[in-house]
């Protein structure tokens, strides 16, 4: 048997010559399962992390915690924490955009007002304490980043601009229009800021009251 010359230069023992080298392993490659699991998975985290404490809570570490995964694996989904805050905001932003244009979109026998009631009654009656608490989130983050508030002033454009129309709609002028449909907002979401009624009988008449407002004057 021909032996090998180590490279310092020592002749390995005759069981050692043939013995072929093991295989790299790269460290940034995480196990398999960590890069499988979903980037949706990432985000759906990321979003709890930042209804539960802000911006400044939502860190790889412990997301890859909460998942149960090293770390390793996020960033088969994201270059970085910027990368991931970046697709948060599109994700978030595009999602409002898309539920608002879906639900303010009339029926085949719908008028203004009824979207209108049914918008409000949507808001009031099925309340979605997770996506208020992102939404106070991602507000919250809006105060101090500038794509934040981009993505809020996005998102609070297409709300207004699906609803101004139907208080048009009903026969109102332009201003008016556009203040009806901020006093809508402002009260359907100032409404997850407020604790609830204990008195469930009172709570359903101060409903049907603002909504009288908020549609007073108006014409079918």
């Amino acid at each position: 048997m021909r032996l090998v010359r180590s490279p310092e230069g020592r002749t390995p023992s005759p069981d050692q010559a043939g013995t072929p080298s093991p295989p790299l392993t790269s460290p940034r490659i995480p196990p398999l399962r960590e890069a499988k699991t979903h980037r949706d998975a990432w985000l759906d985290a990321a979003f709890a992390m930042l209804a539960e404490g802000g911006v400044d809570n939502v860190r790889v570490e412990p997301l890859a915690r909460r998942l149960k995964v090293t770390k390793g694996g996020f960033y088969w989904h994201f270059k970085d924490r910027a990368d991931l805050l970046a697709v948060m905001l599109v994700r978030w932003r595009d999602g409002r955009a898309e539920v608002i244009t879906r639900h303010a979109q009339p029926g085949p026998d719908e008028t203004a007002e009824d979207v209108l009631r049914r918008l409000l009654a949507r808001y009031l009656n099925h309340p979605n304490p997770r996506g208020a608490a992102i939404e106070m989130g991602v507000r919250d983050w809006a105060r101090h980043d500038a794509e934040a508030a981009e993505a809020v002033a996005a998102v609070d454009h297409e709300r207004l601009s699906r609803v101004v129309p139907l208080f048009e709609a009903l026969g109102l002028d332009v201003d008016e229009a556009q203040a009806r449909a901020r006093l809508f907002y402002a009260y359907v979401f100032g409404q997850n800021l407020l604790s609830p009624s204990t008195n469930a009988a009172e709570a359903e008449r101060q409903k049907d009251r603002i909504t009288a407002i908020l549609l007073g004057g108006c014409g079918r």
